[in-house]
């Protein structure tokens, strides 16, 4: 497997203060610091791919390209499909440690990030 880490694009990259509008549609600005994030992991060796819904449709993924470019926001891949990685960094994930008794609980009481 590369040694590929894989980030969701809105509420990760893109802030999402906005929520979503249209898949070509990508207002706000960039979560803070997530460029440096970016480019210290991808100097650190590892390959640094974007996962979104907005990538499905070419308008979709073109909007998530010049975003990136815009904000100087380098990445090896775009795309809507989950890949093979070495971890995800999603702001709308609950971490499975081994133990699913406490599931369900965690999905009544989950808030991404930017709800807390």
């Amino acid at each position: 497997m590369k040694r590929t880490v894989v980030f969701d694009f809105d509420g990760v990259i893109h802030s999402y203060v906005s929520g979503f509008k249209r898949a070509d549609i990508i207002p706000d600005e960039p979560v803070d610091g997530i460029k440096d994030a970016i480019a210290e992991i991808r100097r650190a060796g590892y390959e640094v791919a974007v996962v979104s819904s907005r990538a499905a449709s070419e308008e979709g993924k073109a909007a998530i390209r010049e975003y990136l470019e815009r904000y100087g926001i380098r990445v090896d891949s775009i795309t809507p499909v989950k890949l093979p990685a070495i971890c995800y960094i999603d702001d709308r994930a609950i971490c499975f440690r081994g133990d699913p008794s406490s599931l369900l609980r965690q999905i009544r009481t989950f808030r991404p990030w930017n709800k807390r």
